[in-house]
């Protein structure tokens, strides 16, 4: 994706799709007005919704595909991905440590919303014959909402399947293929080609070999990540209260620049909050009915009940300790030495009030001839580096030989034309390698980048797997089922293409996706919203429902 796509596509997302009167407050309200609506059924009822986990109301002979907790385990293995490792890194290092309150208010609203939305996947879902199910938003909009509403099933289906190839596929390939290449010099190709071929033999099995696959997989890795930063947040557990009073503080409140970080506004922070919320728990996209639709159980509101656990697991307990860990240990707003390509340094004239990336901004771009002897520019006096994100601190020019620079450079608009060199600065670190840093930080010796690097391979495959039924689904009710195998196919191709794409414009494209593909599905559940409130209260008038 060249330049002014990327610009274009970014535009779109921070100021119609993910802007202030877009997405953001949809998703919030509707997660208020459902909360309400059940009664805080996410904090009556999440007791009895753990007894269900446990598989002691589970029904061999009940119709479905697949078990209350494999169900939840395909559902996390969706959830539980690239969002809760650079995701988070990501909400940190563009909206400061106020982005993840509002991660937290993204979670415990929709806990509401996937509750409502996994209810009504089981309560219309569609039985095919030899007993297997197909289930989702496509169903319960048509179904649910009448024949009349199908195109708004029809666009929501086809939103999903598209952002199939994004959210769960090449986001997730790219980020595991930049950790490979960065620890171990492994080219992004290798690495796509290997995910590529491990995806394929797991996905020709559907959602039974997924939710197999997914229940001992899902435990395993969650439990190798957190016991990390377990041992991190002892180390550091003088500093949990003040992180904690961080991110509170920072909600609400312009966060300043502090050390390299960028500094940002209360939209900025509430934006990438709930952005990258959704992101990681998914409540609202209307993507985890599709697996909890299989599950296997003739009560619509136990499966809702189990479902609603994910986004507590996922964003509350996973995301949180991702953001304690970098928080606690400072990387967030410390400056990493690394080399830059000429393309990503802008040069601009003048020096800024404050080092942040908007004082550098404001700066004109310029133009003419400098001159640098051992790398460091002699003339004009008074230059600033921005890299992408914030200021470039202390840069160093490099030859193409490696070394440090001896020369003219001719810039134009700010940009360096020749000859070709790099720039060694110190900038700001976000994605997983902001995480990665935290841990290594943390950890002694290699243990930080073992644990994030397994992390982040297990989490990416176990997302790849998970959405590739979703968009099988969807794929299913729009062209028939004799699409799903060719939809397959392609999808593991495209998990070996975004292993070499970059970062930024894989993301960007996520983020667009996912907004998209939520409308239809809330738009569905505040319309159906009586139909769940009602079969809410009947199910828990029974007398032998032990939830209290």
């Amino acid at each position: 994706m060249d330049a002014m796509a990327l610009e274009l596509l970014n535009t779109i997302n921070g100021n119609v799709i993910w802007g202030p009167y877009f997405m953001i407050p949809i998703l919030i309200l509707t997660g208020i007005f459902l909360t309400f609506r059940l009664g805080f059924v996410q904090v009556r009822h999440l007791r009895h919704a753990f007894a269900l986990i446990s598989g002691r109301y589970d029904n061999p002979h009940d119709e479905g595909d697949i078990t209350h907790f494999q169900a939840l385990s395909a559902a996390l293995a969706a959830t539980i991905g690239i969002g809760n490792i650079a995701g988070v890194a990501t909400a940190i290092h563009m909206g400061g440590p106020g982005a993840v309150f509002w991660m937290w208010v993204t979670a415990f609203f929709g806990m509401a919303i996937k509750y409502s939305s996994c209810m009504l996947a089981v309560r219309h879902r569609k039985l095919h014959e030899g007993g297997s199910v197909s289930g989702g938003p496509m169903y319960f909009i048509e179904l649910g909402l009448g024949k009349s509403f199908r195109w708004l099933a029809v666009l929501f289906a086809t939103c999903a399947a598209v952002s199939s190839f994004g959210t769960g596929n090449m986001v997730q390939s790219n980020t595991v293929a930049q950790g490979m290449r960065a620890h171990f010099g492994i080219p992004p190709y290798v690495t796509g080609f290997v995910l590529a071929v491990f995806l394929c033999l797991v996905i020709v099995g559907g959602i039974r070999r997924i939710g197999q696959v997914a229940s001992r997989l899902v435990p395993a890795m969650c439990t190798l990540y957190i016991a990390g930063a377990v041992v991190i947040l002892v180390h550091y557990v003088r500093d949990i209260p003040e992180a904690f009073a961080s991110i509170l503080q920072s909600a609400l409140a312009p966060t300043a620049a502090t050390g390299g970080f960028l500094g940002c506004a209360v939209m900025m922070t509430l934006r990438w909050g709930v952005a990258r919320g959704l992101f990681s728990n998914e409540s609202g996209l209307g993507t985890a009915p599709i697996a909890h639709a299989a599950a296997k159980t003739k009560e619509p509101v136990r499966e809702g009940l189990v479902a609603m656990v994910g986004p507590f697991i996922d964003t509350i307990i996973i995301c949180t300790m991702t953001a304690l860990v970098i928080i606690t240990t400072g990387v967030w707003s410390d400056s990493f030495e690394k080399h830059l390509p000429s393309e990503a340094v802008e040069i601009r004239s003048g020096a800024p009030e404050a080092a942040d990336h908007a004082s550098v901004s404001e700066l004109p771009p310029f133009t003419g001839t400098l001159h640098a002897e051992q790398g460091h520019v002699l003339s004009p006096d008074e230059l600033s580096f921005l890299a992408r994100d914030g200021l470039a601190k202390d840069p160093l020019l490099i030859g193409r030989d490696g070394n440090p620079f001896t020369g003219a450079i001719q810039v134009e608009e700010g940009s360096i034309v020749s000859p070709e060199v790099g720039v060694r600065a110190g900038v700001l670190l976000t994605g997983a390698e902001l995480t990665a840093e935290g841990f290594k930080r943390g950890l002694p010796g290699t243990w930080g980048n073992i644990i994030v690097t397994i992390g982040i391979l297990l989490f990416a495959y176990s997302t790849a797997i998970s959405w590739s039924y979703y968009g099988d689904r969807c794929v299913e009710y729009l062209l028939g089922a004799g699409a799903v195998v060719p939809y397959r196919w392609v999808y593991v191709l495209m998990n070996f293409l975004g292993a070499i794409w970059k970062l930024d414009s894989v993301w960007a494209f996520a983020d667009l996706a996912n907004g998209l593909m939520a409308v239809p599905n809330l738009i569905a559940l505040v319309a159906l919203s009586t139909s769940v409130a009602v079969m809410t209260k009947e199910y828990f008038s029974r007398e032998h429902v032990p939830y209290r």
